[in-house]
Order: structure tokens, then sequence, then C-alpha cells
């Protein structure tokens, strides 16, 4: 049984060596030659400095070099920061400074973005110096308990925090969600998330944990997305919901182009509107269609089989393999059935907790709840989500605690306010939040870009919201943008949208 990533490699590199690992555009790897590219990195890497424990930065575009580093990076027994490519000096410091990263692997295109790091030269690697040659080389030992990654959440509550996965947390992901998945060494899954979000670390290693066929993809042009999956018989796909907004618009060729091979597609960091999960049924009734939930601190929480989704397309599902979700109130009780709880997961992919931060961690992850039950006094995670489950166990999300809306006595979620826009096919992606408007009273505005820009009209969606919508629901502005400022995983940036926004007198002082 494997418990690490570099044997998971190793692994496949015996059994499935010409193979097709990764496809980047024109270059195709082989395992056996990923393999060997891993060895020359991890080689130059110890001759750098790296000793078991050091944190090394990746900072590399999604690519056949970045997944080398990664590997790389733990066949030397260090511990990974990936970085995401778009990153620039000020982000990219506060991570390696924070992380304490002693070496940092990137290229000579990657590091024009940096002028002014603070950071040795002699302690960064360059992957075209060492690549693709290099001695053969022993990896260092490590175990299932060491740590292998932290992951720096999008800081949409202050700095990005660390999270600390161990290898067994990441081998747990994959196991888990290749089963459920089915992925196996037939697959070929096309990666459009970036390595430094978990999702698309997933992807990732749920591909090498099959020995299936990684296929990057750089270019989120509908066209070029399209193109790809027919090329390359893409089998399986994950995306967010602006990813699959971004597929339904006019001129996108998904709705209309087949996709013979496609097995099966995934959701994740965000709910997809109810009309488009219906659509893309439609579109493509052969795919499966995985609506799944996750946060960083568990990997993956929940997913609703596809059987499930024609007669429960708002629902996130059920607890995925080797996982238990409990729904627990203020005062540390199982809800009801129905009744709105925060989300609490308890499994194999519960991560370390957070680097540097034992305040937040000890807020975040905490002894089970039910001190009585089984897994008593075990750690489990606090998501801050707050979520319900039906009469059948599924459960449906319902939005932040931190971010809840108190509008006229109610207390509402942005998600709610904002499916019920996206029911009215007038807007192509929108966000919700609440300002002040004096001491007593908050205003709710709603971020909306038109579907048909030339066509949009205010008075419209109003009259749909008026109609639609109970009165503490109903956005108290229309705030029209040509598009949406998103995180570096994809999702729309909630906080830098709020702030973008200046009230006065009842409407933006400026607009897109």
């Amino acid at each position: 049984m494997l418990y690490t990533a570099p044997a998971t490699l190793t692994r496949q590199c015996i059994e499935h060596g010409g193979k097709a690992a990764v496809i980047d555009g024109t270059q195709r790897v082989t395992y056996a030659e990923l393999h060997d590219r891993v060895q020359a990195l991890a080689a130059a890497l110890r001759v750098a400095g790296v000793r078991r424990g050091d944190r090394v930065g990746v900072f590399l575009r999604r690519s056949i070099d970045a997944v080398a580093a990664l590997f790389a990076t733990w066949f030397a027994g260090g511990v990974a920061v990936v970085l995401h490519d778009s990153l620039r000096t000020k982000q990219v410091q506060y991570i390696l400074d924070h992380s304490g990263a002693t070496h940092l692997v990137s290229d000579a295109r990657q590091l024009t973005h940096l002028p002014g790091l603070r950071f040795p030269a002699h302690a960064i690697v360059d992957v075209a110096e060492a690549l693709p040659h290099g001695p053969a080389f022993a990896p260092e030992p490590v175990i299932s308990a060491d740590l292998a990654l932290i992951i720096y959440t999008s800081g949409s509550t202050g700095l990005p925090k660390g999270v600390m996965l161990s290898h067994a947390n990441l081998l747990a992901g994959a196991v888990i969600v290749s089963d459920y998945l089915k992925v196996s060494a037939d697959d070929i899954i096309i990666s459009l998330l970036p390595f430094s979000f978990d999702y698309g670390l997933n992807q990732l290693l749920t591909s090498v944990f099959a020995g299936a066929t990684l296929v990057i993809q750089r270019s989120l042009f509908p066209w070029d997305i399209c193109t790809t999956l027919v090329r390359e018989r893409v089998t399986g796909m994950a995306g967010v919901p602006t990813l699959w907004l971004q597929l339904s618009q006019e001129h996108s060729p998904f709705p209309t182009t087949s996709f013979p091979h496609l097995r099966y597609i995934t959701n994740s960091g965000g709910r997809v509107p109810i009309p488009l999960v219906r659509a893309i049924r439609q579109w493509h009734p052969h795919v499966d269609v995985y609506l799944m939930y996750g946060l960083t601190e568990a990997f993956r929480s929940t997913y609703l089989p596809p059987a499930e989704v024609d007669r429960r397309p708002d629902s996130i599902g059920r607890a995925i393999p080797n996982t238990e979700i409990l729904v627990i109130d203020a005062s540390g009780k199982p809800c009801a059935r129905g009744d709105v709880g925060e989300l609490v997961h308890r499994g194999a992919t519960v991560s370390l907790g957070y680097w540097r931060d034992p305040e937040a961690t000890s807020h975040v992850f905490r002894p089970h709840p039910l001190q009585d039950a089984q897994g008593a006094g075990e750690t489990v995670v606090f998501s801050g989500d707050l979520v319900r489950a039906d009469d059948d166990g599924y459960l449906y999300y319902v939005g932040r605690k931190d971010q809840l809306i108190k509008s006229s006595g109610f207390r509402v979620s942005p998600e709610e306010i904002e499916s019920c826009i996206f029911a009215s096919d007038l807007v192509s992606n929108v966000v919700a939040f609440a300002v002040p408007r004096d001491d007593a009273h908050i205003e709710i505005v709603a971020a909306v870009v038109p579907k048909t820009p030339e066509a949009f009209d205010d008075d419209a969606l109003r009259r749909f919201c008026r109609a639609e919508m109970p009165e503490y629901l109903r956005p108290h502005v229309i705030w029209r943008r040509d598009q949406l400022p998103l995180t570096t995983s994809g999702k729309p940036d909630r906080p830098r949208i709020r702030n973008e926004y200046v009230p006065a007198v009842g409407r933006p002082a400026a607009t897109a």
C-alpha cells in the first residue's frame, strides 16, 4: 500500500512507464520520463541545500515543469509551497517569508514578474538549468505523517493562511476522489485549475494515483477548451462556477459540440445556478455531473451522485467515502433535518492546521463535538459554512457564517440572493453583498454582469426581483459590471468587489 506522493509516482513509473503522464500543448512526457525529470530536479535541490522538512516555493506556470518541481520537492524530502503564477512580488514575498521557505523553484520567465524580491540568489533553482538531465537520485525517505504541502488560501478574510497537509492527507484525497469518480488508467483528465488551489492539485494527484493522463490547458477561452476536449479525447473535467458560466455564454461552442469521450464533469468552489445545471444535462446527457463541496482545510468533503442531479440540482450531496459530515448548531449539538447549522468534517483528509497560526488553528480545528460518540477526542474541522440536510440526508449549502446579511429581521445569505437573480436568465454572473446605509439600515447590492449587455435593462431585473423574491431578499441597488474580479482559484473576489463599491446616495459613485 502507498503512503506518500513520491512512492505513488515511482509505482506508476514501474507499472505504466511508457504511458503518457502529462500533456502540455505539443509536449508529452511518459511516466518514466516524468520520473527521470523529477529525479534530476530533486538532485539539483539537494545540491542547492534542500533538506528534509525544508519549505520549497514553487513559482511556475501550470506545466510539466511545475509537476516535476512539485514531486522533486517531495523526492528531496522538502515541503512544497505552490504559488499561483499570477502573483506579484508583494504576495510572493509574504508567502515565502511566512512559510520560511529556504528555496524557490522557478524559471527566468516567472522571475521577471518579481522585481525587488528579497530572496537569496543561490537558493533559487532554475528548472531550465536542472532539467532534463541529471544524476540518478535516491528519494529522501519520508513517511505518511510528514508535512508535504502548505497551501495558502486566497485571503478573502485578511492575509492568506497556510493550510498544512501531510502525505497521508494528499493520498487519502486522491484515493477517495478516484474511488467515487471511478478514475482509472484509461482516463484522460483536463487540467484547468491552478495547482495552488486544492481542487486543481487534487486533480493532479488523482491522475497520478490512478495512472491516468493529465492534459494541461492554460487558455480558458471556451473555443480552446472545447478544441482540447475533442482533440485529446478527454474523459474527465473539473471546473468552478465561473468556468461553467463562461462555457455557457453566447458564441461558446460548449453547448453544441459533441464530446463522445467525456465521461464526467465535476464542480466545486461554489454553487452552479440550477438553470445552468439543467442546461448542461440537456446539452450533454451522457456525461455524469458531480456537484461537490470542499474546503482547503479538509481537501474534499461531499459529492452528489450523478443519479441524483436531476432531482437535487441545488444539493452538494453527502459525505465522500471514509468521511463523516456533521451539521452542528450553535450549542454544539446535531441539527434536526431541515435546520441550518455549521458543516463539520471528520475523516482522513482533515489537515494538520494552519502554519504558524495556533490561534486560527484552535478556532477551526477542534475536538469532535459529540464527546460520547465514536471518534470523541479526535480533531475535526469546523468549516464556517452553513448547511442544512433534507429528510434523505442530502446537504444544501446556505452560506458563510461570517457573510450573512441581516435584512428586515431575516438572516439572509448572499448565495440565496444570487441564486434568485440567476433564475432571471438576465445575468451571466452576480455577487450580492451588504453595505451600511446609515446607523440603522443596510443596503443590499447586486453586482451583475449582463448576459446580453446591449439589451440589458435594470428595470426588467428589478421587476423580476419584485415578482419572484420576498422584500427582504431584494437588492436595493443593481450595480452593472462588465466583469467581476476573481481570486486565483477562479471564484468571485467578494471582498474586492465590495470594496470597489462606494455607496453614494444609494448608488455606486463609479461603475465599471
